[in-house]
């Protein structure tokens, strides 16, 4: 996808100065077939240690995820990335495509709050991520992922304080959504920690905001203890151009231990007829990267065809 020049010195500059279904049975209706059909994708995460303890570069990570994984996916964070200059996206861009590997989506981390109350900051924040906006255009990608910080979780208990939040955050990210749908990329909002991890306050967000080019990616494990991750993600799911499958622990029998993921994936797919990339993010300790994200695959795989 080429862009004009200016776009490219643009983001050149900017970057340059800091980084970071089996068959079913024949009485099944077709729409009830189709209900199972989704995609998987591998979150770049999954592979951080990989990256930071090991040393390997994102530029191999795409051979990795087709020959080893059999994924056509990837979902790249920013903070894996090397200083991301115009030749090097060019270069990321190159090798997704020699193995056929996707790339849906940018998470993209610490590059302000986009709800903090100096207006300033969120301003800053805005320009910070507007340059990730080209590069995800660059590379195809459908969406970046945002985060909403800005404000303590204990402002909840605050309700016009949370009101003032939500609005002041509100005309922020409706900033960069005009922004990313004028590059024809949308803006999504994981729940990812303080306010974003409570799913009514995020579902306030997205009808504020009111944008087809704004929506979440609900996480099935980023939720305090407090909150029903069932009813939270069952929430975020009207708004959701994406999917994070959080994994930690799996049984013998492979199913995750932490969540019931037939019962996610029935709220996910069969309830709500997400139909696009769930991504798979493996966290735990137990099994390597490598293992955790075969097991992933595995149970994704077999939910599909379930």
């Amino acid at each position: 996808m080429s862009h004009p020049t200016s776009r490219r010195q643009f983001v050149t500059t900017s970057l340059a100065a800091g980084v970071a279904l089996a068959a079913a049975p024949s009485t099944l209706s077709q729409e009830a077939v189709k209900k199972r059909e989704f995609g998987i994708s591998l979150a770049g995460w999954s592979l951080h240690r990989e990256v930071f303890q090991n040393g390997k570069k994102q530029l191999e990570l795409f051979r990795l995820t087709r020959e080893e994984f059999d994924i056509g996916a990837f979902e790249l964070v920013n903070t894996m990335l090397e200083v991301p200059t115009a030749a090097y996206v060019n270069r990321l861009l190159t090798e997704a495509n020699k193995f056929n590997v996707k790339i849906p989506l940018i998470m993209i981390d610490g590059e302000g709050e986009l709800g903090h109350p100096d207006a300033e900051r969120r301003a800053r924040a805005v320009r910070n991520h507007e340059k990730w906006v080209y590069i995800a255009a660059d590379l195809g990608c459908h969406s970046i992922r945002v985060n909403w910080g800005g404000a303590p979780e204990s402002l909840l208990q605050d309700a016009a304080q949370l009101e003032e939040h939500i609005r002041r955050s509100a005309e922020t990210y409706r900033r960069l959504v005009d922004f990313g749908q004028k590059n024809g990329v949308s803006v999504i909002i994981e729940n990812h920690g303080g306010i974003s991890s409570h799913p009514d306050p995020l579902v306030r967000l997205m009808k504020a905001v009111d944008s087809s080019h704004f929506g979440t990616l609900p996480d099935f494990g980023n939720f305090p203890a407090s909150v029903d991750r069932y009813d939270a993600v069952d929430k975020l799911m009207p708004y959701a151009k994406a999917v994070s499958a959080k994994c930690h622990d799996f049984d013998e029998e492979g199913n995750c231990v932490e969540t019931n993921y037939a019962r996610m994936i029935s709220i996910v797919v069969d309830k709500h007829r997400y139909h696009g990339n769930i991504g798979i993010e493996y966290e735990g300790n137990k099994l390597s990267e490598r293992e955790g994200i075969r097991a992933c695959r595995d149970l994704l795989l077999r939910l599909q065809n379930a």
